[in-house]
Protein backbone atom coordinates (compact mmCIF):
# COMPACT_ATOMS: atom_id res chain seq x y z
CA UNK A 1 0.00 0.00 0.00
CA UNK A 2 1.44 3.43 -0.69
CA UNK A 3 2.91 5.82 1.84
CA UNK A 4 0.11 8.55 0.59
CA UNK A 5 -2.64 5.97 1.19
CA UNK A 6 -1.94 4.82 4.50
CA UNK A 7 -1.66 8.35 6.08
CA UNK A 8 -5.45 8.60 4.40
CA UNK A 9 -6.06 5.71 6.47
CA UNK A 10 -4.43 6.74 9.20
CA UNK A 11 -6.35 10.17 9.56
CA UNK A 12 -9.51 8.37 8.95
CA UNK A 13 -9.23 5.96 12.18
CA UNK A 14 -7.19 8.75 13.90
CA UNK A 15 -10.70 10.55 12.93
CA UNK A 16 -12.90 8.00 14.53
CA UNK A 17 -10.60 8.20 17.74
CA UNK A 18 -10.82 11.33 17.98
CA UNK A 19 -14.87 10.92 18.36
CA UNK A 20 -14.33 8.49 20.65
CA UNK A 21 -12.04 10.63 22.71
CA UNK A 22 -14.91 13.65 23.22
CA UNK A 23 -17.32 10.91 23.71
CA UNK A 24 -15.67 9.61 26.62
CA UNK A 25 -14.14 12.81 27.57
CA UNK A 26 -17.73 14.25 27.69
CA UNK A 27 -18.70 10.89 29.63
CA UNK A 28 -16.41 11.39 32.16
CA UNK A 29 -17.33 14.94 32.41
CA UNK A 30 -20.46 13.96 33.27
CA UNK A 31 -19.48 11.55 35.90
CA UNK A 32 -17.75 14.20 37.82
CA UNK A 33 -14.05 13.88 36.86
CA UNK A 34 -12.10 16.58 35.97
CA UNK A 35 -11.20 17.78 32.64
CA UNK A 36 -7.25 16.22 32.96
CA UNK A 37 -8.22 12.91 34.58
CA UNK A 38 -11.00 12.69 32.18
CA UNK A 39 -8.75 13.56 29.10
CA UNK A 40 -6.20 10.87 30.50
CA UNK A 41 -9.42 7.70 30.42
CA UNK A 42 -10.22 9.48 27.20
CA UNK A 43 -7.14 9.33 25.61
CA UNK A 44 -6.63 5.47 26.37
CA UNK A 45 -10.49 4.67 25.11
CA UNK A 46 -9.03 6.38 21.75
CA UNK A 47 -5.76 4.84 21.53
CA UNK A 48 -6.72 1.26 21.68
CA UNK A 49 -10.01 2.19 19.15
CA UNK A 50 -7.59 3.44 17.26
CA UNK A 51 -4.61 0.44 17.77
CA UNK A 52 -7.50 -2.09 16.14
CA UNK A 53 -8.23 0.45 13.54
CA UNK A 54 -4.48 0.94 12.51
CA UNK A 55 -4.27 -2.82 13.13
CA UNK A 56 -6.51 -4.01 10.74
CA UNK A 57 -7.44 -1.08 8.35
CA UNK A 58 -4.37 1.09 7.73
CA UNK A 59 -1.43 -1.12 8.05
CA UNK A 60 -3.66 -4.58 7.41
CA UNK A 61 -0.34 -6.37 8.76
CA UNK A 62 -0.63 -7.16 12.24
CA UNK A 63 2.74 -7.14 14.14
CA UNK A 64 4.84 -10.23 14.33
CA UNK A 65 6.61 -9.04 17.50
CA UNK A 66 3.68 -9.49 19.60
CA UNK A 67 2.33 -13.20 20.92
CA UNK A 68 -0.45 -12.24 22.01
CA UNK A 69 -3.00 -9.19 21.44
CA UNK A 70 -2.63 -7.55 25.39
CA UNK A 71 1.10 -7.85 24.03
CA UNK A 72 1.02 -5.82 21.19
CA UNK A 73 -2.23 -3.21 22.16
CA UNK A 74 0.66 -2.49 25.21
CA UNK A 75 3.82 -2.22 22.76
CA UNK A 76 1.20 0.36 20.50
CA UNK A 77 0.52 2.11 23.91
CA UNK A 78 4.31 2.36 24.38
CA UNK A 79 4.94 3.08 21.12
CA UNK A 80 2.40 5.79 20.68
CA UNK A 81 3.83 7.78 24.03
CA UNK A 82 5.44 10.42 22.50
CA UNK A 83 2.62 11.31 20.66
CA UNK A 84 0.72 11.32 23.49
CA UNK A 85 2.62 13.61 25.64
CA UNK A 86 2.77 15.62 22.63
CA UNK A 87 -1.19 15.38 21.89
CA UNK A 88 -2.11 15.46 26.43
CA UNK A 89 0.46 18.17 26.67
CA UNK A 90 -1.32 20.73 23.85
CA UNK A 91 -4.81 19.54 25.59
CA UNK A 92 -3.49 20.74 29.25
CA UNK A 93 -2.06 23.55 28.19
CA UNK A 94 -5.01 24.74 26.13
CA UNK A 95 -7.59 24.02 29.11
CA UNK A 96 -5.27 25.67 31.74
CA UNK A 97 -4.62 29.12 29.79
CA UNK A 98 -7.28 29.45 27.79
CA UNK A 99 -11.42 29.84 28.34
CA UNK A 100 -12.89 28.93 25.45
CA UNK A 101 -11.26 25.74 25.33
CA UNK A 102 -11.94 25.29 28.92
CA UNK A 103 -15.53 26.17 27.97
CA UNK A 104 -15.05 23.57 25.03
CA UNK A 105 -12.58 20.92 25.63
CA UNK A 106 -13.24 18.74 22.34
CA UNK A 107 -11.45 22.12 20.85
CA UNK A 108 -8.59 20.96 22.84
CA UNK A 109 -8.69 17.21 22.05
CA UNK A 110 -8.96 18.55 18.19
CA UNK A 111 -5.57 20.92 19.07
CA UNK A 112 -3.57 18.02 20.77
CA UNK A 113 -4.65 15.34 18.32
CA UNK A 114 -3.25 17.72 15.41
CA UNK A 115 -0.42 17.68 17.51
CA UNK A 116 0.59 14.63 18.16
CA UNK A 117 -0.72 13.12 14.50
CA UNK A 118 2.66 13.03 12.78
CA UNK A 119 4.51 11.53 15.34
CA UNK A 120 1.98 8.50 15.80
CA UNK A 121 2.00 7.97 12.06
CA UNK A 122 5.70 7.36 11.49
CA UNK A 123 5.81 5.61 14.80
CA UNK A 124 2.76 3.07 13.84
CA UNK A 125 4.79 2.96 10.36
CA UNK A 126 8.11 2.65 11.02
CA UNK A 127 8.17 0.70 14.65
CA UNK A 128 5.13 -1.34 14.55
CA UNK A 129 3.43 -2.49 12.01
CA UNK A 130 6.12 -2.41 9.04
CA UNK A 131 6.22 -5.24 7.28
CA UNK A 132 7.98 -8.40 8.51
CA UNK A 133 7.77 -6.52 11.57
Amino acid sequence: MSLPTQFLRFGLVGAAGFLVDVGVLYAMRGLGLDLYTARLVSFLAAATFTWLGNRFFTFGTPSRRAARLGGEWAAYIAAMGLGGLVNYGTYAVLISFFDLFRAHPWLAVAGGTGAGLAINFVTARRILFRPGG
